[in-house]
This record gives C-alpha cells, structure tokens and sequence, in this order.
C-alpha cells in the first residue's frame, strides 16, 4: 500500500523497520527520489546514519532504495537497496512485510531473510538461521512465514536472473540522488 499522496521528490522521508511484534529495528532518514513503474525510489546518500538498538551503521557509498509498487500484497513483502560502486555489495533485499506509508514515514516488519547481490556478482540468501530462530521465538504465524519464504524465493530468482528491477534499473536513480547533492 502506499499514499494516496506521495511524498515530492526532494522531500525527507523516514524509513522504519521493527522486528515481529513491533520490537524496534533499522531507522533512517532518506530523500524520497520519485516513483516508476517499479515503486518508490528512496536516495540514501553516503554519510547517512542507520541505527537500531545496539548498533550504528553510517552508508559508506550512495544508494537508492525501492519499496514496491502497489500491488497484491503478496508480490510486496521486500524492501530493496542498490549501492553505488564500491559500496559493501551491489543489492541488498530485505525480506518484510508488505511496506506501508504512514504520512512521510515508510514503514515494514523485517522478516529477517535477505538477498544479496555481492560485487562478485554472487547471489544468495543470507539470515536463514536467524529466520528459522525467530520463525519460534518470536511466533511468527504460519501465512507470515509462508509468505516470507515465497516472497524471498521470487525475489532470489529475480535477482539472480538479473531481472528488473535488478537489471541496472537504479543506476538513474543513483544518478538523480547524486544531481541532488550537488544541486
């Protein structure tokens, strides 16, 4: 689901992730860039603070982020990263719920699965412990995780077969957040 007015490009907008259960998670604040037929795109420029509790992780390179496009819910359970050169790795998909916009914040429910692109050009899912784990501790309901394995087995495959969004799509989109900080 997204607003039925969405935030203007060059606007700050908060992404906030929680865990099951709403236990706190990854919060930081993005550029919201424009929309296509893909979703939203997010600019998360280098430099940007990313916290949860116990951790900070400040981006080393620009990225972009997507949340998908409206659509069946069941095709949106993920929140995508792609970081420029040099970044850590190429795409990084966190598995969550289907992402919501609250006014200008972005909001989802990390599932705890990922996909990541390295700069190898290897794909693989990585958390998979930390999933089966919390699939107990945290009692997630079966449709949940039903939906967390289906929604990280599309989008393995999509990023392994290089398919769009994952095909050099956010490119543009690095390139307008990096006209942004320069304008």
């Amino acid at each position: 689901m997204t607003p039925a007015v969405p935030p203007d490009p060059g606007d700050r907008v908060r992404v906030v992730m929680t865990k099951w259960r709403d236990g706190p998670h990854w919060e930081f604040t993005a550029t919201y860039l424009g929309r296509d037929h893909h979703g939203d795109w997010l600019g998360i420029p280098a430099g940007t603070r990313m916290s949860r509790p116990g951790a900070t992780y400040v981006a080393p390179t620009d990225q972009v982020g997507l949340a998908p496009a409206p659509g069946p819910d069941d095709e949106r359970g993920w929140l995508a990263t792609f970081h420029a050169a040099a970044g850590p790795v190429r795409v990084y998909v966190d598995i969550t719920t289907p992402p919501v916009w609250d006014g200008p914040v972005l909001r989802a429910v990390d599932l705890d699965l990922d996909v990541v692109r390295g700069n190898t050009g290897r794909v693989w899912v990585d958390d998979e412990d930390e999933f089966a784990d919390h699939r107990v501790a945290l009692h997630y309901p079966d449709e949940l995780a039903r939906a967390a394995l289906a929604s990280c087995e599309r989008v393995h495959a999509a990023v392994a077969a290089e398919a769009a969004p994952y095909d050099g799509t956010a490119e543009a989109w690095l390139t307008r957040l990096g006209s942004l900080r320069r304008g």
